[in-house]
């Protein structure tokens, strides 16, 4: 490659936002050594995904985008990393026009093996601050220790790890130096974060302490993660009135099937906790349907429980067997026609509990962080995830400011 002219790099991302957060960390990489960033759907010189496989919808929809970087960009690199090259290697590195590929232990040298090989001849260095987002993905822990029956996480992420404290609150300092309203801690199982005995709760209080970030998100936890202490720190008005709590399945039966280590009882009195002590809190979750096993019965307690919580908003996932996990080679497997049924049924309520959470915010004076502009249009976030919209002809990008829900 040239080094006449600075090569444009494209990165993007499918899954959670710990893949996020880490496409993030690659983005600055490359920003700092004075790469060009594009939009993922720009032409590129390099294009870099980061891939999910946490079920089959994620694998096709990875494939399906590096195809697609191929046809757009004929003469570039297509480089693929992370969870769906950890679980199968060959199968990506087979998809005609996929030049590279890297699993998790290798995707953060993917600059460093880039140069040395030859095929990206460095620039020189420019502003770190070179991305797409006004939002802040910080990692601060990685593996799970859990091994749910259904789930190939830990087998593509590996057991629990966390970052050191002080690291996580330098890391968070930049951000904010770097001018970014907010930050989102991420992880595969943040509320399991722990650092030589520090756990999140400790972790939290020392970032509201320590740093001057404007907004703080938590990306997910368990419902034994909500205690009264962590509820607690939400006196701070910089943490996001945002809770996703996965409950995957409403029925109690399933719910054990599925080796989760806690009940409805215990999922209804974390929400309970939570709207008690953070008034106007989101709480959204995830939902799988069509666990194998899942009798009609189990699915309507499911469907009735998930009605019951009232949630802000619900992610419907139908079940996906994974390669590895016990769930895959369980009897009973449910087929796909009742499969879309629950699902299309689940979804009902979900688009419900949206429209219901967002009318109780109607005339309301809240906190925008406004993102990106469509059309003439802008939108961004308030602290408890409503989406909001306005016209404006100024730049607003990255601008927290108060506006009426209407």
């Amino acid at each position: 490659m040239a080094s006449s002219k600075i090569p444009r790099i494209a990165l993007d991302t499918v899954g959670c936002k710990l893949n996020q957060a880490e496409t993030q960390l690659l983005a600055r990489q490359f920003a700092r050594a004075g790469y060009r960033l594009v939009p993922p759907d720009d032409e590129a010189d390099v294009y870099v995904l980061n891939t999910c496989t946490v079920t089959h919808v994620a694998d096709g929809k990875c494939r399906r985008l590096l195809k697609q970087a191929r046809r757009r960009n004929p003469g570039a690199l297509v480089v693929a990393i992370g969870c769906y090259v950890e679980r199968a290697r060959q199968e990506l590195a087979q998809i005609k026009g996929v030049d590279l590929v890297l699993d998790n232990s290798q995707k953060m040298d993917l600059l460093p093996r880039l140069e040395q090989s030859g095929r990206l001849v460095r620039p020189g260095a420019v502003s770190a601050r070179a991305d797409f987002r006004t939002r802040a993905f910080i990692k601060v822990q990685d593996g799970c220790n859990n091994f749910c029956s259904y789930c190939i996480v830990p087998l593509v992420r590996g057991r629990e790890k966390s970052l050191p404290l002080e690291q996580v609150i330098d890391e968070v300092s930049r951000r904010v130096a770097d001018g970014y309203k907010e930050v989102v801690l991420t992880g595969t199982e943040i509320g399991a974060y722990n650092d030589k005995g520090i756990g999140l709760t400790e972790l939290l209080r020392r970032i509201l302490k320590e740093t001057g970030v404007a907004r703080l998100r938590l990306s997910s936890l368990q419902p034994r993660e909500i205690t009264p202490e962590l509820i607690g720190l939400w006196q701070d008005g910089r943490l996001c009135r945002h809770f996703h709590l996965s409950l995957q399945s409403g029925s109690d039966t399933v719910l054990e099937r599925m080796k989760r280590r806690y009940t409805t009882a215990d999922y209804k009195r974390a929400v309970d906790l939570i709207r008690k002590s953070v008034p106007g809190a989101a709480i959204t979750t995830d939902v799988i349907v069509g666990f194998p096993g899942e009798t009609e019965a189990e699915f309507e307690k499911s469907y009735d429980f998930a009605r019951q919580m009232d949630f802000a908003r619900v992610h419907v996932f139908t079940y996906s067997p994974r390669p590895g996990t016990r769930a895959a080679d369980m009897p009973q497997q449910v087929d796909d026609k009742a499969k879309r049924e629950r699902s299309r049924r689940m979804l009902a309520p979900g688009r419900a509990c949206v429209r219901n959470f967002r009318r109780k915010f109607l005339g309301k004076t809240m906190l925008v962080l406004w993102e990106k502009e469509t059309g003439g249009v802008w939108s961004g976030l308030t602290d408890n995830y409503i989406r909001a919209y306005t016209k404006s002809d100024e730049d607003l990008t990255n601008q927290l400011l108060p506006v009426e829900l209407v």
